[in-house]
């Protein structure tokens, strides 16, 4: 090798170096908070994540488990998370409450098209339709999002006056297979699995789905801090893009993505969160409202019926300004989301 191929190959090695050293310094870390444990549901995240489709993206995520969409929407309000994934009424009242708080979180992905609300109750009970719930003894969390949206519901399907009992998340099956309560509202997919570990059969539970029975709340949304937005929206686009790849898959192969749930804990029964992810896959994320409106995105009806409902249900502060609380413009393409399948 002559000096002046000797100086090229210098030159050539000093920019790749310098390439890749620039690479790793653009790298934008991402802390993202789960709205609950990690369940069958959270391989959505965790998923792309292990596979290491946001690290190629140029990002360095952290995915956290919560304890509810109410702390992860606070949580990134605060600044101590980017990003987070929350019920979307959650966001809404959030926003209604807080009108003067200057870092309001901002949906940027819809993942449950449907909220995965119902009322459950066991046969036995009588109860196999909305009516006959009036006057009845209903159980949940205050914080539960069924709870905080029966209104809705009740006014939907013409319910009258329910007697509310709360407990602590864990003892809400333990209740209603004891007798204590006659019904319960809570996630179809976290619920119905809590009442068979009980000892409940599937065959012996009424479900009631708020979907089913004329309440098309939105459910679950991947939301963004404004200050991310504002300062680095490409990296709020590469985490949606890396998301939807790693979504697919899931989708795809559910009981393959829950290895990377067992990786985060454990302790998990693997079979019984990939049963979990395939009823959240079935019921709030591959459904029939979500393909005709695209995976990810809202129609913007919807989204503005669903803020004068949560305004009225949850009492509001303030009315909710639906177009305050979404941000489409760093969604993918529509042949990029294009991921569901009858």
């Amino acid at each position: 090798m002559n000096k002046r191929q000797l100086i090229q190959t210098f030159l050539a090695a000093s920019a790749l170096s310098f390439g890749l050293s620039t690479a790793h310094a653009q790298t934008t870390p991402i802390k993202f908070q789960l709205d609950w444990r990690f369940e069958g549901p959270g391989a959505f995240f965790t998923h792309p994540a292990a596979k290491g489709y946001f690290k190629a993206s140029g990002l360095d995520v952290t995915v956290d488990a919560g304890n509810g969409s109410g702390g992860a929407v606070t949580r990134v309000a605060s600044g101590a998370y980017d990003m987070g994934f929350a019920d979307l009424a959650a966001l809404m009242e959030f926003h209604a409450n807080n009108p003067d708080s200057p870092n309001k979180p901002v949906a940027v992905m819809m993942v449950y098209n449907n909220t995965p609300a119902s009322v459950m109750a066991l046969k036995k009970s009588g109860i196999t339709k909305p009516a006959d719930l009036t006057g009845k003894k209903l159980g949940a969390p205050v914080f539960d999002a069924g709870r905080r949206s029966f209104p809705i519901f009740a006014k939907a399907n013409n319910v009258g006056a329910v007697n509310w009992t709360a407990m602590d998340p864990t003892l809400r099956e333990t209740m209603l297979m004891r007798g204590d309560i006659d019904a319960i509202t809570g996630f179809t997919f976290t619920s119905l699995l809590n009442l068979e570990a009980r000892g409940a059969k599937t065959a012996d539970v009424v479900i009631l789905p708020y979907p089913d029975f004329g309440v098309k709340l939105y459910g679950n949304a991947i939301i963004a801090s404004p200050k991310l937005i504002k300062e680095n929206p490409a990296a709020v686009k590469a985490f949606l893009l890396a998301f939807t790849k790693g979504a697919k898959e899931v989708i795809a192969s559910p009981a393959v993505a829950i290895e990377s749930i067992k990786a985060r804990d454990g302790i998990v029964n693997s079979e019984l969160e990939t049963r979990r992810l395939k009823l959240a896959i079935d019921t709030v994320v591959n459904t029939p409202d979500a393909r005709a409106e695209g995976f990810g995105q809202v129609n913007a009806g919807r989204l503005s019926l669903m803020a004068s409902q949560v305004s009225d249900a949850f009492a509001t502060k303030t009315r909710v300004n639906p177009d305050a609380v979404w941000n489409g413009a760093m969604l993918p393409t529509s042949a990029e989301l294009n991921i569901l399948r009858k």
